[in-house]
């Protein structure tokens, strides 16, 4: 047999000049493609294709003829074997289940789902650098602009997952149901789910959502999801009917913080789950751990002296803290020590002066974290690939979400389609 990588490159190759059939029109590489139909192959999953050239099936099998031809398919477990052995984070060999991730950045969403059986069947992440890491880790290139891409194009999948931006609505809205949402990029999300029906989708977003724009931003979301055939623990009523302020109510309760899942982070999200109209009643979110936290947990033994902050910055963090508590705003800096129960919420400014969590030390200055230590505060295991770039590094985690805080949600939507 072939060594891993030249069966993974041969395989590449034979069906490169098929795949660029059905790149979309911008915005996306044909490797894109070409992952997303090996690993297909190797989980027995949909292939994405656009469907006025060939139908998905067709073209699986011819896809899974030339590669027996060549003598690079044997059986899927094989084949399985070739595409995801060389990789430290695997898609189940026999998914249980299958989802698709959008504004997947580095797949933080994707590991709490493979964790509990789910294989990923599409990912889309607009950023290059973002887009990089996810195929160190994942072994697949994503998608690029979701806005260029087809939801009939998309492969079959029972759960839709989307970390998707904060954008305000036109104000002219609530008339026209899903079209009250074009030009956001919420738009997108909502064509495909009404497209695919996936039973369930997870949408996770800053706390903010909540508050935005008085409440409106969350109403139309969720008015604009309930009218196409989806539920959520707000009742329809209350989307239809309810003030803003009942609405929000609702909703704080969908809202999970970090360091009730053994993560070290006050770090607080929304996650809307929604499920198709009559699979089940009420979705149970998953209740805190109750474990003990402390900074200690993510801290490794040796740090870099280069994390060590300067007397310029260290004095200027210091100056502006006093500024601002003069004028009521209450930030400067975060700091902690190992024995602290939790840090502030890593963002991804992080990289800039790391001004939200800094570490006290013994006789120096205080430190930033590393980029391992930011990767450990997100729940990410300590085999997950970090970008080689520090600055893209720390923008990627704290773009990203808590993996724990995302595997008990999925440990719970996975009991729910049971």
């Amino acid at each position: 047999m072939n060594s891993k990588a030249s069966v993974l490159q041969q395989a590449e190759e034979l069906i490169k000049p098929l795949a660029s059939q059905h790149v979309p029109k911008e915005g996306t590489q044909v490797e894109a493609i070409i992952d997303q139909w090996l690993h297909a192959v190797a989980t027995d999953s949909q292939f994405f294709t656009n469907p006025a050239i060939s139908e998905p099936s067709i073209i699986k099998n011819e896809v899974i003829t030339t590669l027996k031809a060549h003598g690079l398919y044997e059986s899927r477990l094989q084949f399985w074997s070739e595409v995801f052995e060389h990789l430290p984070l695997k898609t189940p060999q026999e998914p249980s289940f299958r989802f698709i991730d959008l504004f997947a950045g580095i797949g933080g969403v994707r590991l709490g789902f493979q964790k509990v059986g789910g294989a990923c069947v599409f990912s889309s992440e607009f950023d290059k650098h973002a887009q990089q890491t996810y195929k160190n880790n994942h072994g697949e290139i994503p998608f690029g602009d979701i806005t260029y891409i087809e939801p009939t194009h998309i492969p079959d999948h029972e759960v839709l997952l989307a970390g998707f931006p904060c954008q305000p609505f036109s104000h002219a809205g609530l008339k026209l149901g899903i079209e009250d949402t074009r030009g956001t990029l919420f738009h997108n999300i909502a064509r495909i789910i009404e497209e695919k029906q996936p039973k369930f989708a997870l949408l996770e977003n800053v706390k903010g959502l909540v508050s935005h724009d008085k409440g409106y931003t969350l109403k139309v979301i969720l008015k604009t999801l309930t009218d196409i055939g989806y539920s959520c623990n707000i009742s329809k009523d209350l989307i239809e009917s309810g003030t803003a302020k009942q609405i929000q109510i609702e909703a704080k309760k969908m809202i999970l913080k970090s360091v009730d899942f053994g993560v070290p982070q006050n770090r607080q999200r929304i996650y809307i789950v929604l499920w198709k109209d009559g699979l089940i009643d009420t979705f149970k979110y998953p209740e805190p751990l109750r474990v003990a936290t402390r900074v200690s947990d993510i801290l490794g033994e040796e740090p870099c002296e280069k994390l060590t902050i300067s007397d310029r910055l260290w004095a200027g963090h210091q100056r502006r803290k006093i500024e601002n508590k003069a004028k009521g705003k209450g930030f400067g800096y975060g700091l902690v020590t190992p024995e602290s129960e939790y840090t502030n919420t890593i963002s991804a400014r992080y990289y800039k002066d790391g001004s939200e969590i800094l570490l006290a030390q013994k006789g120096k200055n205080p430190r930033k974290i590393s980029t391992r230590e930011a990767a450990r505060l997100q729940g990410f295991p300590d085999d997950f690939l970090p970008s080689k770039s520090n600055t893209q590094a720390y923008k990627q985690f704290g773009n990203s979400v808590t993996v724990p805080v995302i595997y008990a949600l999925a440990s719970q939507i996975k009991k729910s389609m049971e």
